[in-house]
């Protein structure tokens, strides 16, 4: 018998759209001669619609965009006695979705899910903690401050002497916990730095600002449980300031440099480093590992992404793919890797003898 999968995606998440661009993508992946799917549309309101069995992928983007969802969308689905889907396949990016929120839904329900745990999704979600656990071993990261939306209403001086005797000009201003560049901004002086801030504010409470560095921008990608493998790094060139949000999604300006032309010894370093992060945050399926590589050869780990988008534009399918893991395959292994995980959760016992 074929296995059903539950492709969940959009979203309550300023990332609603990029989510149902990796939903299409994996669509046309997925081999129909061994699973059929079920497509679980999460609306921006939050409202749950879940769509007929497919035994074949959709036409269009468009058709994965259901209707507006009813009162009762979300029960309905846990209505019946089982769920109609044997594994669920999360392609949410974001809040209420990449931050270990539906993580926790799958564990209570006991069901095999695609991608990281409640740990490792939560804390690679929040920049702040995740630095925070990098700083605990050892990875070395630029300086950064950090501050929530109260102090910025109580004390706003206070932040910025605070950011200015910390960090120099230019500063990278991120909202906490975001990803796909939204909300992020660069600050050259105090009125670009209070204006990035306003703007982070509108996606989160709490906000990172980073010292920028003048580095090259590498990336790899990560695949595996317990023993995890990585790709070959790739390079993220942007004619832009920084890889904003129109440059990974709205155009082709652009470029990517796969494989990335680094020494061996950075080559050695981003690996170390990459399975450093893996193991502090407890990872498992997969991961995208961002690092800055500057004109020294100093290596820096900027964060990890622990549900990385799969539309063709994305990094993660493109670095496997120079790898000589086809998009196919990833697919494969990544549901392979989620019935693994489940079944070793399986063994544990809940009992006191």
């Amino acid at each position: 018998m074929k296995t059903t999968i539950g492709l969940i995606y959009g979203g309550k998440s300023a990332e609603h759209d990029v989510s149902i661009s990796t939903a299409y993508a994996v669509m046309q992946a997925v081999n129909f001669n061994t699973y059929d799917v079920v497509p679980v549309y999460i609306t921006i309101d939050g409202g749950w619609v879940v769509g007929a069995k497919r035994t074949e992928p959709f036409g269009t983007r468009e058709e994965l965009v259901f209707g507006e969802a009813s009162a009762d969308s979300l029960q309905s689905l846990f209505a019946e006695e089982t769920l109609p889907f044997d594994l669920a396949f999360p392609v949410l990016h974001g809040t209420n979705g990449e931050d270990g929120t539906i993580q926790g839904l799958f564990e209570v329900l006991n069901i095999p899910y695609v991608g990281n745990g409640v740990l490792a999704s939560s804390a690679g979600m929040d920049k702040v903690v995740m630095k925070q656990l990098f700083e605990i071993a050892g990875l070395p990261q630029v300086a950064y401050v950090h501050f929530v939306r109260h102090d910025w209403e109580t004390d706003q001086r206070a932040i910025i002497e605070s950011a200015e005797q910390t960090l120099p000009y230019p500063m990278f201003v991120k909202p906490a916990n975001l990803g796909s560049s939204v909300g992020i901004s660069k600050a050259d002086d105090r009125d670009e730095l209070i204006a990035s801030i306003e703007l982070a504010l509108k996606y989160d409470r709490k906000i990172v600002i980073e010292r920028g560095v003048e580095a090259r921008e590498i990336e790899v990608a990560v695949l595996g449980n317990e023993e995890p493998k990585l790709s070959v790094p790739g390079e993220i060139r942007p004619i832009a300031d920084f890889y904003d949000y129109e440059a990974k999604y709205q155009d082709d300006s652009t470029e990517l440099v796969i494989p990335a032309h680094v020494t061996d010894q950075v080559k050695a370093k981003m690996e170390e480093m990459a399975f450093g992060a893996y193991r502090v945050l407890d990872c498992s399926g997969l991961v995208r590992a961002d690092f800055f590589v500057t004109d020294t050869n100093e290596v820096f780990i900027n964060e990890v992404n622990t549900m990385p988008g799969f539309t063709p534009k994305s990094m993660f399918p493109l670095l496997w793919q120079e790898t000589g893991v086809a998009y196919e395959t990833l697919i494969e292994q990544l549901i392979e890797l989620a019935l693994e995980r489940h079944a070793a959760k399986q063994q544990l016992q809940y009992t006191v003898e």
